[in-house]
C-alpha cells in the first residue's frame, strides 16, 4: 500500500512516499481503510527527532494520527464494531501512523463517526478534541461559570477549545489577529484580544485556567493573569517529572525534565498556581463523547483547507507556517 513515511529522525528524515505492507491486525485491532487524516503540528515534529525519547517508531515510519474510514476487517477480540463501520480515531503515542491506505487502529482508540460529519470533518477533530477534552473537563475539571484563557484561538488547539469551554458554560478570552476576531467570537469567545497591538496579561485577570498552546515566554506571562488557586495546562511544555514517572522514563530523564520545567513551576508556586504539563492520548470512549455533542450541534469542526493524498507534504508546509484557521486535512478518498 502507498504510505507517507520518514526513514531517519533530524535534518534531513527523508519525507516522501513509499510503498510499505498493509499492516497486519492484532486480536483487538480494526484495519480502517482511511479515507481522511487531519494534520496536527506534532506532525511536522516528530520527523526532527525531538520527541524520539518518548514515541517510539519503527523506520520507516508512517507519519499522521488522525483518522477517519471504513472499517475493512477486525480482530478476534473486537467487540464494539464490524466491518462496513464508519469510525474516527487517533493513534498517537501508539507507533504507527494513518498517512496510508489503510491503517491499523487498536478499538480502544476508536469511535463511530458522527452520521452528521463528513470523513474530511471527522479527521479534523480526534487529537484536538482528545486534548481538549483531557485538558479542560479531566486534567483542570473546567466548571460553569469559570474564567478560562485560550490562547491562539483561531488554530487547530483553539477553535475546538473554545467551543467545548463554552459548551461546558465558561467565560472564554483569547488572543488572535484582529482578521480572525469575527472567527472567534463566532465560535464563542468573550474577551479577543489582537495579540499584535494588545499585551493580554494587560488586560486579562483572575483566570481559574490558561491552556497552554503558543510556545515561547508567553507560558510564563500568563502565569500572571491565573488567580491564586487557579491551574495552567500546557500542551507545549515545559516536560515535568510527572510525565517521565507516568511514562515509566529513566531517573535522568525525570531529573532533566523536572529542570525543564523549574522555572515556570516555581513562578506558579509563587502566585499559589499549579501547572501541569498534558501529553494527550488515545481514547475511543472520550471521542464517543465529543461525539455526542457534536452530533447535538454543539461544537462544529473548523477546517481552513483540504488536500489531496499526492499534495500531502504541500499540506505539511502549510500548516508549518502557523497560520491555519482551524485545521488542515487530507482528503485520501
Amino acid at each position: 500500500m502507498k504510505a507517507l513515511t520518514f526513514k531517519r529522525y533530524g535534518k534531513a528524515p527523508d519525507i516522501g512516499f513509499s510503498e510499505v505492507a498493509k499492516p497486519s491486525i492484532k486480536s483487538n485491532e480494526l484495519l480502517v481503510e482511511v479515507y481522511a487524516v487531519g494534520l496536527n503540528p506534532i506532525d511536522n515534529m516528530i520527523p526532527t527527532g525531538i520527541f524520539k525519547e518518548v514515541l517510539k517508531f519503527e523506520m520507516p515510519a508512517t507519519m499522521g494520527s488522525d483518522v477517519a474510514g471504513v472499517v475493512v476487517s477486525v480482530g478476534s477480540a473486537v467487540t464494539k464494531f464490524k466491518v462496513g463501520d464508519e469510525v474516527f480515531a487517533s493513534v498517537f503515542d501508539l507507533g504507527v501512523g494513518t498517512l496510508a491506505d489503510f491503517a491499523a487502529v487498536p478499538e480502544f482508540a476508536a469511535a463511530h463517526k458522527p452520521e452528521s460529519l463528513s470523513f474530511v470533518q471527522a479527521a479534523s477533530v480526534p487529537m484536538v478534541g482528545l486534548t481538549s477534552w483531557q485538558a479542560l473537563t479531566e486534567r483542570a475539571n473546567l466548571e460553569a461559570g469559570q474564567k478560562i484563557f485560550i490562547p491562539a484561538g483561531s488554530g487547530g488547539i483553539g477553535t475546538f477549545a473554545i467551543q467545548l469551554a463554552k459548551y461546558v458554560g465558561a467565560r472564554v478570552a483569547t488572543t488572535t489577529s484582529a482578521v480572525n476576531t469575527g472567527l472567534v467570537r463566532s465560535l464563542g469567545a468573550d474577551e479577543v484580544i489582537d495579540y499584535r497591538s494588545q499585551k493580554f496579561e494587560n488586560v486579562l485577570a483572575s483566570y481559574d485556567l490558561v491552556l497552554g498552546t503558543v510556545r515561547g515566554d508567553e507560558l510564563e506571562r500568563s502565569i500572571s493573569v491565573v488567580r491564586a488557586g487557579g491551574k495552567i495546562v500546557s500542551l507545549i511544555g515545559p516536560l515535568d517529572s510527572a510525565f517521565a514517572e507516568k511514562r515509566g522514563m529513566s531517573f535522568i530523564f525525570k531529573f532533566i525534565f523536572a529542570l525543564m520545567g523549574w522555572r515556570t513551576k516555581r513562578l506558579a508556586r509563587k502566585r499559589g498556581v499549579s501547572y501541569s504539563f498534558l501529553f494527550v492520548r488515545p481514547d475511543g470512549a472520550q471521542l464517543k463523547e465529543i461525539a455526542a455533542i457534536i452530533s447535538a450541534g454543539s461544537i462544529k469542526p473548523v477546517i481552513d483547507k483540504v488536500f489531496a493524498f499526492e499534495d500531502v507534504k504541500e499540506a505539511l508546509s502549510y500548516l508549518a507556517q502557523g497560520r491555519a484557521k482551524g485545521k488542515v486535512v487530507v482528503q485520501m478518498k
